[in-house]
């Protein structure tokens, strides 16, 4: 019997994880955004989608 892949994209997983709120409650997340302004980065965090355009 075989298990599943181990990677099972999910959009709302991602950005629950890497997303820029989940980053700024964390001081070590703030640290993270800033040093990333900084360097100045496109994209700080991972793009959040529109309110309610979770697939």
């Amino acid at each position: 019997m075989k298990g599943r892949r181990t990677y099972q994209p999910s959009k709302k997983h991602l950005h629950s994880t890497h997303g820029f709120r989940r980053k700024m409650r964390t001081k070590g997340g703030r640290k993270v955004l800033s040093s990333r302004r900084a360097k100045g980065r496109h994209q700080i965090a991972v793009k959040s989608p529109r309110k309610g355009h979770y697939k």
